[in-house]
């Protein structure tokens, strides 16, 4: 049975912990209202920006000028899997989510006989996904000192991504990062992004309009593919940095009430070790008087 003294410095020190987690979550609460207007705020352009594409990818259909970004290698034996996580840790199953749908993935991937090879955006994933795919990896881009996620991040990783498929280094490209529902629901998704994965018998039957591309459809989209890519990426940046500050608001909520119920189990602890020690000396000093 512990002694009073350690009761007391064991409360004292989830006093400490139950502080620290209050002040992480109030920081993450006021992280996310900004994350999450990024977030929302990207959304109409990448969809807007994702109707144009398709209308683009419908005109051309399978023309074989169409770019290599639509229409692929004509393979898929080799796989790129971009793995976006956090930086930081403390923000529940945030990462370890993400983790586990790319894993899945590759170990899917490997069964079929397909060639995986995989890039990290962020330690944590690579922390979480080295130990059984670190033979996989080719590249990791780190985010540590970037405060604010912005355009021009995503297009240095776009630019890599890019420069590789132009080397011939893979055929398909699947990104895996975590879209933003809610505080307490964070999705983890997984997105094509090379060849463009653009549903171009939704946009035939949303819209009937008769468009006339100038330059042509294929100069058009040489152009834009590279850009979706960016934009793909930049989207599920913000989509990672609001659902980890929800994420963490949400564990660190957690975290302060069971620090509050440990207190209270270990202050009634103490209190109930405490009386049985004022009851053995009373028994003692009474015990004493009457043998005197």
């Amino acid at each position: 049975m512990p002694s009073l003294k350690d009761l007391k410095t064991r409360i004292e020190s989830v006093k400490s912990t139950r502080k620290i987690t209050k002040a992480m979550q109030m920081v993450a609460a006021a992280k996310l209202r900004r994350a999450q207007e990024k977030a929302e705020m990207s959304r109409p352009y990448a969809e807007r920006f994702n109707a144009v594409m398709a209308k683009l990818a419908a005109s051309v259909g399978s023309s074989d000028n169409a770019p290599k970004l639509l229409s692929g290698t004509g393979s898929d034996q080799t796989q790129l899997l971009v793995v976006m996580t956090a930086e930081r840790g403390l923000c529940g199953g945030f990462n370890g989510n993400i983790a586990k749908l790319a894993k899945a993935e590759a170990q899917k991937l490997k069964a079929e006989g397909k060639t995986v090879k995989i890039v990290t955006v962020g330690k944590k994933g690579r922390d979480a996904i080295k130990r059984d795919f670190g033979d996989l990896f080719i590249d990791h881009v780190d985010l540590s000192e970037v405060k604010n996620v912005g355009y021009g991040d995503a297009q240095s990783i776009a630019a890599g991504i890019l420069d590789r498929f132009e080397a011939g280094e893979f055929d398909v490209a699947k990104i895996f990062y975590s879209k933003f529902e809610n505080v307490v629901s964070q999705i983890p998704t997984m997105q094509q992004i090379i060849p463009a994965d653009v549903d171009t018998s939704a946009e035939d039957a949303d819209d009937s309009t008769f468009y006339d591309f100038e330059p042509d459809e294929q100069a058009i989209l040489a152009e834009l593919l590279p850009r979706g890519v960016a934009t793909a990426i930049f989207s599920a940046l913000l989509e990672n940095g609001a659902s980890e500050q929800g994420a963490r608001m949400s564990a660190m909520d957690n975290a302060t009430r069971n620090a509050g119920e440990m207190i209270d189990k270990l202050t009634i602890q103490f209190n109930r070790s405490r009386q049985a020690v004022i009851t053995n000396e009373l028994i003692e000093i009474i015990s004493g008087a009457e043998a005197l």
